[in-house]
């Protein structure tokens, strides 16, 4: 996701504390997604959301404590 991202123009931000992780993020660099490759992922997109409407205000979330871990 992080190549079709980069060759669609967009910004992607990807999240990682894994050491592993964050240098395999860094492998999408040195290769190309072909055009069937890019249409193929772009034909994943249903126009459905699959989580909470970012317009739409959650009160009830606004008291959530988030653990210091």
């Amino acid at each position: 996701m992080l190549r079709w991202h980069l060759q669609q123009g967009r910004s992607a931000i990807p999240k990682s504390t894994n050491p592993a992780r964050i240098a395999e993020n860094f492998e999408v660099f040195d290769f190309q997604l072909r055009a069937d490759e890019l249409a193929s992922i772009d034909a994943l997109d249903a126009g459905v959301r699959n989580g909470p409407d970012p317009d739409v205000a959650r009160p009830e979330r606004f008291a959530m404590v988030i653990p210091e871990a």
